[in-house]
């Protein structure tokens, strides 16, 4: 069992190495390094390390905690997102660099006005808001529960606590130490789930083919749901769900599309879009690997699921597993590295890109002169930090579900509007009367709310699942038509 201060010691080491990376990345940084790190990054380093970012925390501990419920059939999920990312890359990237963006929202500036512009911005912020500290949240619940209880420290300055390091390293150089930060995080975050799974496999002597082949595992490594549509879960419902929420989280979301503007060209952004997209699949798989492998190894050794606030968490599982489960030393350091730097290759990037939009989408900050877009930049910076610690900290009193599940969920309602209005920009010619634009967004919201709360008994056993994302934008799409101009653009 690690200790709580050795554990800290570890976090704090590698914070200092995140900081020496800062310091070669920062240097001589501008605004323009901080918001596009001067379009020169390699593809090859924005596609690793998005893999570090796009799975987080979240997914390094909330995907193999939800094996032991729904076992592989996140996968289904995860193939649609790959057709999403051809969309992205091949319908959205080329727009983007064509107008030669900074904030992506200012595409919708250009096509529609500017209510439309506000519409898309406060999406994302909202979004991403939520998303970040979902992400955070996680981590913070597992540094608090094997650090900080031990001495007493609340869960707030934890959280805290966890923010300030991040700001600490992205306050100056921006999305350019982000790429930087990003590489060494996912290299660590993907090291760790390998070698966790090796350990696990000679504990229990099993293998990944033999967990993946023999039907008494089955419970766990179900993957296909096709008997019944009515499941949440059903393939098709899965599939395309997950395709929008690749369509939206990552190509109408700043965070995600400001690493890939910072590429060199628009052909290097594809080819970067295309090979971050498979290596993804491969690493969730295994992922889903490793979640019945920590199931079958509580089982054999009586690893009870944690509790918090008195109800299982089965998120908590792999924490328990790597730093009491007994498997050795090792283990534990590769979970506690692993951890951290999914958490920090996340939250750095979210941080970075709340910012960025902020700046651009409401300050305007492109009209001011030099030396009040960094004062400007640096106090927003810190305005974005100290609201996700608010929101951070409210969650840990109202969220009652698994987190991952909670954050696709949520995606399903703040993504909508933006998926509309990204999709009637593009696939139509019609101009919109743009200040009835709140009217249509609302009143999309209300009805999607709605359906998102009938019970599957009023629908004849319908469950339903992310299927809410795309009929959020169809909704959003068929009240821009209600609104547009007689006249069509050219």
């Amino acid at each position: 069992m690690l200790q709580p201060a050795f554990i800290l010691i570890l976090i704090l080491g590698y914070f200092t190495l995140l900081m020496a990376i800062a310091y070669l990345t920062s240097k001589k940084a501008d605004n323009q390094t901080f918001f596009t790190a001067n379009r020169g990054s390699p593809w090859y380093l924005v596609a690793f390390g998005m893999v570090g970012a796009s799975l987080s925390g979240v997914t390094f501990i909330s995907v193999p905690g939800w094996v032991g419920d729904s076992g592989f059939t996140y996968f289904q999920v995860v193939l649609g997102y790959w057709a999403g990312y051809f969309i992205v890359a091949f319908i959205l990237l080329p727009i983007y660099y064509r107008q030669n963006l900074t904030s992506i929202y200012e595409y919708l500036q250009n096509r529609f006005g500017h209510n439309s512009h506000k519409i898309g911005a406060i999406s994302f912020f909202i979004s991403r808001v939520l998303g970040a500290s979902f992400r955070l949240f996680l981590v913070a619940i597992v540094l608090q529960r094997f650090i900080f209880d031990a001495w007493g420290v609340p869960f707030e300055v934890t959280v805290i606590l966890s923010i300030f390091l991040i700001w600490v390293y992205t306050q100056k150089g921006g999305i350019k130490t982000i790429v930087w930060t990003d590489t060494l995080q996912t290299l660590l975050m993907l090291s760790a789930v390998g070698l966790t799974i090796f350990h696990l496999g000679n504990a229990l002597h099993l293998n990944p083919y033999d967990i993946l082949t023999e039907v008494k595992y089955q419970n766990y490594t179900r993957t296909w749901m096709t008997e019944d549509f009515l499941v949440r879960n059903h393939f098709l419902k899965s599939f395309i769900g997950g395709m929008f929420i690749t369509i939206c989280m990552t190509g109408l979301d700043q965070d995600m599309m400001q690493k890939n503007l910072t590429c060199r060209s628009l052909k290097a952004a594809q080819i970067n879009m295309l090979v971050f997209s498979l290596v993804l699949i491969i690493v969730t798989f295994l992922f889903l690997v490793l979640g019945a492998m920590i199931f079958l190894y509580a089982e054999q050794n009586h690893i009870m699921t944690p509790l918090m606030e008195g109800s299982p968490k089965p998120d908590l599982l792999f924490p328990e597993v790597a730093l009491n489960g007994k498997l050795g030393l090792g283990v534990g350091i590769i979970f506690i590295l692993g951890l951290i730097a999914a958490a920090y290759s996340s939250a750095d990037s979210a941080l970075t890109s709340l910012t960025t939009s902020f700046c651009i989408d409401f300050l305007k900050l492109d009209k001011l002169n030099e030396n009040q877009q960094k004062r400007i930049r640096k106090l927003t910076h810190i305005g974005m930090s100290l609201v996700i610690i608010v929101v951070v900290i409210l969650f840990k009193y109202v969220l009652d579900r698994n987190v991952i599940d909670g954050l696709l969920t949520v995606a399903s309602y703040t993504y909508g509007p933006l998926l509309g209005l990204f999709s009637f920009g593009i696939f139509t010619p019609f101009q919109i009367y743009d200040r009835r634009i709140w009217v249509v967004v609302i009143m999309s919201l209300i009805l999607i709310v709605l359906l998102g709360n009938l019970s599957p008994q009023t629908l004849g056993g319908y469950q339903i699942g992310y299927e809410l994302l795309p009929l959020n934008g169809l909704f959003t799409f068929l009240g821009l038509l209600l609104i547009r101009k007689k006249k069509t653009t050219t």
